[in-house]
């Protein structure tokens, strides 16, 4: 469990919610803030994979919630398992859309990312802010994406889905900040994880060949978590409403 540029109990007595946490970059962020201390919430849709983070963690600060977290009871159970006490939450989950163009994209696609990337982070961090308010401090981390700062790294969905996140993001640093709330947002470049990438759309694929042709080298998801973690922790206690890229200066092209 252990990683690099781990600062031991950095989180001790914290509880942090991690959604997307059976794999790739929510993964590492759990393992991470239990290497740091942390109690983690780690939810996923996918109960193998929680299992499986669970062997690996080997220890009784993780707490694993199975469920589909575009649905309210979900989140209800997530928060329950909190028990009033949730301190941050990093927002992993999402999915995108195979490159699909306006003109090719059909409502099924279009509704399932929105509501997976936009709605589904709204419903997890409304449920959490009333204990954070009430407590006066609170951070929320989102991962947001290079499509959020761009047209041509996605389909018409996906990259709608992540210029609405980051406007979720702002709106909550700036609505929040003076009741001692946080909300940032890391956006990545190319990582090595799980996700469906696969072109649906062969004009698509013609037309982004070249801007990935620029991309810079793919990363592991420890290399996405340690911002993340940042974001989250104590370390950066004066920044709110930034959409950090770790691209490897991929958003400089």
């Amino acid at each position: 469990m252990a990683a690099t540029g781990v600062a031991p109990q950095r989180f001790a007595d914290r509880t942090i919610v991690v959604t997307g946490a059976g794999g790739g970059i929510g993964r590492a962020t759990s393992l991470q803030l239990l290497a740091e201390g942390a109690r983690v919430i780690a939810a996923d849709v996918a109960g193998d994979r929680l299992d499986a983070l669970a062997k690996e963690a080997d220890g009784d600060r993780l707490r694993t919630v199975v469920g589909d977290l575009t649905r309210q009871d979900a989140v209800d159970e997530v928060v329950a398992a909190g028990e009033g006490a949730i301190d941050g939450l990093v927002n992993v989950a999402g999915i995108t859309d195979g490159w699909l163009p306006c003109g090719e994209m059909d409502d099924d696609t279009w509704h399932r990312v929105l509501d997976l990337n936009v709605t589904m982070p709204m419903r997890v961090a409304r449920s959490l802010l009333p204990q954070m308010l009430d407590r006066g401090r609170g951070t929320l981390v989102f991962v947001s994406s290079e499509a959020s700062f761009r047209s041509s790294l996605s389909g018409a969905a996906y990259t709608t889905s992540k210029h609405a996140l980051n406007g979720l993001v702002k709106s909550i640093a700036y609505y929040y900040a003076p009741r001692g709330i946080r909300a940032n947002a890391v956006a990545p470049g190319g990582v090595a994880t799980d996700m469906d990438i696969a072109f649906r759309s062969d004009y698509a694929q013609e037309r982004v060949a070249p801007m990935l042709a620029t991309v810079t080298p793919i990363v592991q998801p420890d290399e996405i978590a340690r911002p993340l973690l940042w974001l989250l922790s104590d370390d950066a206690p004066n920044v709110n409403g930034v959409v950090l890229p770790s691209d490897g200066g991929w958003s400089t092209l």
